[in-house]
């Protein structure tokens, strides 16, 4: 169910995030996804500290320490790519947009920080699994501000669907870990939805 949902809704099958690795999109609409994408998973406590936090399922220990190993690189790379990146690029609505990303900052915080058992793992795998996509956006990034990228070292997606299928003991913590993916991935979509508007706001100004 929840390898099925990604499929379906990630961030891999929006067009914006297809754009945005292109060689001719703006650096600008680059920089302000970078800028983004720092705001909505670039600090801590994040969706895995979280889940790692309420980790009550043993078998789920290894792949959420790998996780948080490997994301606090990508959280690295995000802060280095924004200090390359220099300030947002001026776009109409700034201060509706920044509202807007904050309030799904705190949306995500919420849903790790949920006590229903599953909720909060399923936010972890989602954006485990639909980072792949935001890291092509990464690189596209660093190759036009000059910056080394080191290697990719989140738990690869067969070791996540083997973790998937552990951590589902029971229909109910199935369907709190299918609520936890889809509600990372909605926020994940809201995101390229709004870097495609203000990147048309732009190129209309």
């Amino acid at each position: 169910m929840v390898a099925a949902l990604i499929d379906a809704d990630g961030s891999h099958k929006h067009p914006f995030s297809h754009r945005l690795v292109s060689p001719q999109v703006p650096v600008r609409d680059l920089a302000d996804a970078i800028h983004a994408l720092c705001t909505l998973h670039g600090r801590q406590p994040g969706i895995l500290d979280h889940a790692l936090e309420r980790n009550r399922q043993q078998g789920l220990q290894g792949w959420l320490d790998v996780s948080l190993e490997g994301f606090a690189v990508e959280r690295a790379l995000l802060a280095k790519l924004a200090s390359a990146a220099g300030p947002l690029p001026s776009t109409p609505g700034q201060a509706e947009s920044e509202s807007a990303v904050a309030g799904q900052r705190h949306a995500l915080d919420m849903l790790a920080q949920s006590d229903r058992t599953g909720c909060a793992i399923g936010a972890a795998v989602a954006l485990v699994i639909d980072w792949a996509a935001m890291r092509r956006v990464l690189d596209a990034a660093a190759q036009r501000f000059g910056i080394a990228t080191p290697s990719y070292e989140l738990p690869l997606p067969q070791e996540t669907d083997t973790i998937v299928a552990a951590a589902a003991e029971t229909p109910s913590i199935e369907r709190a870990m299918a609520f936890g993916v889809q509600q990372v991935l909605a926020q994940h979509r809201g995101l390229w939805d709004l870097l495609e508007a203000r990147a048309s706001a732009r190129d209309r100004h």
